[in-house]
């Protein structure tokens, strides 16, 4: 439902921070966040699956408001030539509060009830609100001041770039929408238990915190494509790996070369989208971006699913690889192009 609803109105969001409301949309969407969390406590006390699936919408629709900006805005804020290493730090920080939220959520609910973990959303949610309005009092102003002279067309955003690095992420998401879901569906079958998955996301996890940082530097100095195209070369051979040792622990060695190589692809291709989209239609461009994600998250379990209805869970990872060669092809239209356009000259 979250997503769903994050998906739909993504452009939304974004429109609504081009229009100088970056920080209010990131308030507004850590409110929202709080506000979901409430009706999560209200639809345990209730036993109400309908207030819990409206509490589903709210969080989805305050994701479709808050990162949009946040990612325009870790841009405008970068400073001169770190573009790359900004996103890299945000990269991590996403990353890291994936990692870390889950496993507190899970042993507070162990410890004293799902409410007290919802608790934990609600002050999470309004904690990250006062974070943005304090940013916004100290710098909101010099961030408006700081933007493009002038319009801009949305048609920027039918920028080659922006559209193969969209691309690119969507067959990327789409064979990592395909790895989360069947994987531990696969792992529960073997009879291993949800520590065995937890242990292989924790492990990808982890390694990506580890070269985020360093892929984004190293996009701003050797420029996105080169290094998301490390990235996406890796995880091709990650997933090769995890078909040829699918069980632990052996496969636990392609869950540090996804993470790494996550790490370097995921900061490259959103500085390759959106670094050289003019400021006015940046956050529309981070949301349409998203967006990409998103749909391909969704889908890769609905595709993959057919896969595994017809021939078993084992049979939905060997197409993984070719998945993400798609995506290593798609971000390569820039340089194809540049190439064509210099052989006809």
């Amino acid at each position: 439902m979250a997503s769903i609803v994050a998906l739909l109105f993504k452009p939304l969001g974004g429109m609504l921070g081009d229009r100088g409301l970056q920080f209010h949309m990131m308030a507004l969407g850590a409110i929202l966040g709080a506000l979901a969390g409430g009706l999560y406590i209200g639809a345990t006390l209730l036993g109400s699956l309908l207030l819990f699936a409206i509490g589903r919408a709210i969080h989805g629709f305050g994701m479709a408001l808050f990162f949009p900006s946040s990612l325009s805005t870790a841009i405008d804020l970068a400073p001169e030539g770190r573009v790359g290493e900004t996103l890299g730090w945000r990269g991590m920080m996403f990353s890291l509060g994936n990692l870390i939220g889950p496993a507190l959520g899970g042993f507070i609910a162990d410890a004293r009830g799902f409410i007290a973990a919802f608790v934990l959303t609600v002050g999470l949610s309004l904690l990250a609100a006062l974070f943005v309005l304090a940013t916004y009092s100290k710098i909101g102003k010099r961030l408006k001041k700081h933007g493009d002279k002038g319009g801009a067309s949305y048609r920027e955003l039918l920028r080659v770039s922006f559209i193969a690095a969209s691309t690119s992420l969507f067959f990327m998401s789409l064979a990592y929408g395909g790895l989360m879901t069947f994987l531990p569906a696969l792992y529960k079958s073997l009879g291993l238990g949800t520590s065995a998955f937890g242990l292989y996301a924790s492990v990808m996890g982890g390694a990506s915190l580890l070269t985020r940082v360093f892929g984004g530097r190293e996009a701003d100095r050797r420029g996105p494509l080169p290094v998301a195209t490390v990235g996406l070369i890796g995880l091709i051979f990650a997933y090769i790996f995890l078909v040829l040792y699918i069980e632990p622990p052996l496969s636990y060695v392609s869950a540090a070369l996804l993470g790494a190589s996550f790490g370097l692809a995921v900061p490259s291709l959103q500085m390759m989208a959106l670094a050289r989209l003019p400021q006015r239609i940046r956050s529309l461009g981070s949301g349409v971006y998203t967006m990409f994600f998103d749909l391909g998250y969704l889908t890769g379990p609905v595709l993959l699913g057919y896969v595994a209805q017809l021939w078993g869970y084992r049979a939905v990872f060997p197409p993984l690889p070719a998945i993400v060669l798609l995506s290593l092809l798609a971000a390569q239209l820039p340089r194809l192009l540049k190439k064509k356009v210099e052989a006809e000259g």
